[in-house]
């Protein structure tokens, strides 16, 4: 009788954590590619990419060319909230998640096989151009499907854990990249400008198989699919998702600006650091070391504001990256390599780590499902729209006086106080049980 009585109830719960782990390693795999192909990209576009397809001149200004190609991805990433989080809230979480991924790793093998500025003149910067808008439009549907996906099918109680394994892959993505860059930084410059760096734009293809093959697999999330099959989903949930949460888009918007410190760090500091005699392979480096241990910090840190809430995990991330920027950035000046290590591993695996691991969870949880994809991609695309920029500014504030870096600091500080408005305007959800979360949407 106990068995009998107990059965149903333990292979309900079980099926439901199998359900919620496989979401997070789909989370995890497509985070993995998206920074693998972000990232990659950023580092071509601070090392290689202002020598091959801009014409020669002045060094400065086909670097803010290259980091322009760079920020024109996250323009396109808002047209690709809208699309995809359209469908992600009409078709399926599952089903966009694979467009997403397909469209993201196509562009990047195609970037691999681009010919440069001296074989086709001005098509070079032109194609490349095109398709980083394709991984823009992809980007910007990616992290907040595989968040409402995960989200939706985690355990109550543990949606933030759950939900931080889409910034774990995410790190892991970081690491790859670097990995992937550090034989190519150790080449010799023309070796590396001819060929070499092609290299791992075409071994994303791996990732994408992986990825690809995970996500085939994955099932709607129950919530989700209930409105579904009741005909409850709204016709425009974009259009809706304005009408029934303004408030809660103005917070996600204003909270997304703590990316600023990863695309600042990974970016422009990269290029910096190697303007001031610091070596590209000693940085790649220091990524790997940062992000290898916030693989393992971020899920710590999203299960402790499950157990203590969003909102003073976020808000203490966030003010920590705002302070030790300032720190960051003054070691890079020095050239104090141990201390460079240590800085960044301190902001990336620890305070930016507290903020990135919980707005996965935090963001979804503040939309009703009707309008979630919609409403978290579009939100959170404004503030990865300035952060896209931000490598670009900075380089033009401190252009060729290299002790010059406070522009820079104070850029990702001012973005931090910013996200630290959004998350004490917004509600604390950590609590609120999944049929409850967001606004009424009739």
């Amino acid at each position: 009788m106990t068995n009998l009585a107990n059965g149903p109830a333990v292979t309900a719960s079980e099926r439901q954590l199998r359900r919620a782990k496989k979401a997070a390693l789909a989370a995890f795999l497509g985070g993995a590619l998206e920074y693998y192909d972000f990232f990659i990209y950023a580092t071509a576009a601070s090392l290689v990419f202002s020598k091959i397809f801009f014409p020669a001149g002045d060094a400065t200004v086909a670097l803010i060319a290259s980091f322009a190609t760079f920020g024109v991805a996250y323009v396109a990433r808002p047209f690709g909230a809208v699309v995809f989080g359209h469908l992600g809230d009409k078709i399926g979480r599952k089903n966009t998640l694979v467009l997403t991924l397909v469209l993201m790793g196509s562009a990047t093998f195609l970037i691999g096989a681009l010919p440069d500025f001296n074989a086709v003149g001005y098509w070079a910067p032109a194609l490349l151009v095109v398709l980083r808008l394709m991984q823009g439009l992809s980007a910007g549907a990616e992290t907040a499907g595989a968040s409402a996906l995960s989200t939706e099918e985690a355990p109550e109680g543990r949606r933030g854990f759950f939900a931080s394994f889409a910034m774990s892959g995410i790190s892991a993505g970081i690491v790859l990249a670097s990995l992937a860059f550090l034989p190519v930084a150790a080449m010799g410059e023309a070796e590396r400008l001819a060929w070499g760096w092609r290299i791992p734009f075409w071994l994303s293809l791996v990732v994408l198989v992986v990825a690809y093959l995970v996500r085939r697999s994955l099932e709607e999330p129950e919530v989700f699919e209930e409105k579904h099959d009741h005909g409850e989903l709204v016709r425009l949930p974009f259009m809706k998702m304005f009408k029934t949460h303004p408030a809660q888009f103005f917070q996600v918007a204003l909270m997304s600006f703590e990316t600023v410190t990863n695309t600042f760090m990974q970016s422009f500091g990269l290029a910096y650091a190697v303007s001031v005699g610091v070596p590209a392979s000693t940085m790649l480096w220091v990524s790997i070391v940062g992000n290898v241990i916030a693989i393992a910090s971020q899920p710590l840190m999203a299960h402790l504001s499950d157990r203590f809430g969003r909102r003073p995990v976020f808000i203490t991330g966030v003010l920590g990256s705002g302070l030790m920027i300032f720190v960051y950035f003054s070691v890079i000046a020095t050239g104090n390599i141990p201390m460079i290590f240590v800085a960044s591993t301190l902001i990336t695996a620890g305070t930016y780590s507290m903020s990135n691991a919980i707005y996965p969870a935090w963001f979804s949880e503040l939309f009703n499902v009707k309008v979630r994809y919609s409403g978290m991609a579009i939100g959170l695309q404004i503030g990865i729209l300035c952060a896209g920029f931000t490598p670009l500014l900075g380089t033009a504030l401190v252009g060729a006086q290299k002790a010059n870096w406070g522009p820079a600091a104070w850029i990702v500080a001012a973005s931090s106080l910013l996200a630290v408005a959004g998350a004490y305007w917004a509600r604390e959800t950590n609590k609120t049980p999944l049929r409850q979360l967001g606004n009424p949407v009739p």
